[in-house]
């Protein structure tokens, strides 16, 4: 199968024939949420994938922006994730309905499991793995959820849920950006019919400033973080960038967009192409990512950054733009793994991150 789609769908069809769209817009802790944003991606944008997890503590406000949008609620994908301390049988089933009706929705379009890791305490970790797998594959079948997988897995992980399950993921969702291409954990993934999804497609900007993105962007018209976006659309792989700005949510929606939360946008080789392309570093990153099949969840709470991401579907990263971000070195890791044990185990609440930015409504 081709690595490189120069004119990606706006939809991924997954191995049970649902439809995912490629680009969605994600939400966390991390950075704020904006209510604002969220609607403004929605109603003005166009975006149809909403990206979140009960661990981040804002379904209930998703749920007050995808009412206060208008756009009807079978119009759009909403994925939220289970917490490792929510794995087994009756728990996950709790939690499942627990997010239901935070998200006032009776159903929910895309349930993951968060982490392969659980809570230290558990001494059998792949029963209870398998277990919780069960529990997501009898919500399948009761029409609960529409599309079932997980997040942060590799192939050791996969391999523990696939010995046992009677239904393979159809979604594995984990980092992806030009410093972090898992292109063993990808192929793995695209042999078994499992999609491949990528966030924090901007490693926290640095790829941005990237001198090879910036030269494309500039050829294009476009922002970086529109280039990016765009890379993983030409992958083929759905993208999530997450923005509370307005004019961000945008942006990526016009490219869709995996800036990495900023880092990568430095990068001076992205920046290049970004300005070749007359694109901005992040929209180079998404369309990456789309060109790539990967879908994608840019976040922001600036509108500008929401339309920005949003804005990656005209203009095509070449086979050689495409060859010089893959070549980046594979050198950042915005999620550090070994740190999520900790997590897991701390009493914390959900949310307890959580901090909300009131972003200014376009005239």
């Amino acid at each position: 199968m081709a690595d490189v789609y120069t004119n990606p769908e706006k939809h991924v069809v997954l191995h049970n024939s649902v439809k995912m769209p490629i680009l969605g817009l994600g939400t966390s802790h991390d950075g704020g949420y904006s209510h604002e944003a969220v609607v403004y991606a929605l109603k003005i944008c166009g975006y149809r994938h909403i990206d979140t997890a009960k661990r981040y503590g804002c379904e209930t406000y998703i749920a007050e922006a995808v009412k206060a949008s208008g756009v009807p609620r079978e119009e759009i994908f909403l994925a939220t994730k289970c917490w490792p301390t929510d794995y087994g049988t009756t728990a996950t089933r709790d939690a499942f309905n627990g997010s239901c009706q935070r998200l006032a929705s009776e159903y929910l379009d895309m349930y993951l499991l968060h982490w392969p890791d659980v809570p230290s305490r558990v001494k059998d970790k792949k029963q209870l793995l398998q277990d919780t797998w069960r529990t997501l594959e009898v919500l399948l079948d009761e029409e609960r959820v529409r599309v079932i997988g997980i997040s942060n897995f590799l192939e050791q992980h996969l391999e523990m849920i696939m010995e046992e399950c009677s239904v393979i993921p159809h979604v594995n969702q984990c980092e992806f950006h030009p410093y972090n291409n898992p292109k063993k954990l990808r192929d793995y993934c695209t042999e078994r019919n499992i999609q491949f999804e990528g966030y924090s497609p901007l490693a926290k900007g640095l790829v941005l400033k990237e001198t090879t993105v910036e030269k494309i962007a500039k050829h294009h018209l476009k922002t970086p973080s529109q280039i990016l976006i765009r890379w993983s659309v030409q992958r083929h792989i759905p993208a999530i960038p997450k923005s509370t700005k307005l004019e961000r949510v945008m942006e990526n929606s016009q490219g869709y967009c995996p800036l990495a939360n900023g880092q990568i946008l430095n990068e001076p080789k992205i920046q290049e192409i970004a300005g070749i392309h007359g694109k901005s570093p992040a929209q180079v990153l998404i369309r990456w990512n789309l060109q790539k099949r990967v879908v994608c969840i840019p976040k922001s709470t600036k509108e500008h950054r929401v339309r920005e991401n949003s804005e990656v579907y005209d203009f095509v990263l070449t086979k050689e733009d495409m060859a010089v971000l893959d070549s980046l070195p594979q050198k950042l890791t915005i999620m550090n793994p070994s740190a999520i044990q900790a997590k897991i185990d701390n009493p914390l609440p959900d949310g307890y991150k959580l901090t909300f930015v009131k972003t200014p409504v376009e005239p």
